[in-house]
């Protein structure tokens, strides 16, 4: 194996480990219970790293045995790859830019409005078509069942960092001046007028706030912080991965080089 296939190999080695971030990003993606309920973001990163993992052993693989046609088919696939995880790193920054949370006075946690966040996430989470089957999927999770395991007091509970998702789903808008029984349970409101999801609050554990507006802010809320913590990652990987490709695509061109003038100096012996 030539200097420039050695180089090649490791280089893979290192695509190849890039590629493991990626898949566990992914994982932990699509084990929140947001994405579990909405499929648009649940596995493209997992795809993608997969996919990323299998090119970076076949590359290796033809660099180890020095296999051209493989090595090239390593260098297109890679190509298309980096670019496909650019295309999805600038479409998941673009639409979780906008931000729809706003503080609330004496609480840990803040509200959301849908009205702040992207036109593109409102129009493919929370439309009418899709946010049936996104209702009824949270309402069978324990999203907000675990708010009363974690939480007895109203000081406890109004101090709390709680989720987006647990914000606009589990209890009402505070602008509504619901009297706090516990986490899920909230009663006699002063000023029912103040929001229209004040009359669409219910006690009842299976409805809570999954119709309110709020709960769909809340989703989108949650979708796009935990996807700006994935970008970190996916930025990471893609700088890693660009400068590998760059790096090895040089080193398949001294490679054929090498094997050029090692057929020419065979020729002439």
């Amino acid at each position: 194996m030539g200097v420039s296939n050695n180089i090649t190999a490791t280089l893979n080695f290192i695509a190849f480990l890039a590629s493991i971030p990626i898949i566990a990003a992914g994982i932990w993606l699509a084990s929140k219970p947001d994405n579990e309920c909405t499929h648009y973001f649940r596995w493209p990163v997992v795809i993608l790293g997969f996919l990323i993992l299998l090119v970076s052993l076949a590359g290796f693989v033809g660099a180890y045995w020095n296999k051209q046609g493989l090595l090239a088919f390593y260098l297109i696939c890679m190509a298309i790859l980096i670019a496909l995880l650019l295309i999805l790193l600038v479409f998941a920054f673009t639409v979780t830019r906008p931000d729809g949370s706003y503080s609330v006075p004496g609480r840990g946690y803040k509200e959301y409005r849908i009205d702040g966040f992207s036109q593109w996430l409102r129009d493919h989470v929370t439309n009418s078509d899709n946010w049936g089957k996104i209702r009824s999927c949270l309402a069978e999770s324990n999203v907000c069942a675990r708010l009363t395991q974690n939480y007895i007091t109203s000081d406890q509970f109004f101090s709390a960092n709680i989720s987006p998702l647990q914000s606009g789903c589990c209890k009402p808008p505070t602008a509504c001046g619901f009297n706090y029984v516990n986490p899920t349970l909230w009663v006699n409101p002063v000023n029912q007028l103040a929001d229209p999801d004040c009359l669409l609050w219910s006690n009842d554990q299976s409805l809570l706030c999954y119709n309110c507006n709020s709960c769909k802010a809340g989703l989108l809320g949650n979708l796009r912080k935990e996807w700006r913590k994935v970008n970190v990652i996916l930025i990471v990987a893609v700088v890693v991965l660009i400068w590998v490709y760059v790096i090895a695509c040089s080193a398949f061109k001294n490679a054929q080089t090498e094997d050029l003038f090692r057929r020419y100096k065979q020729g002439w012996v």
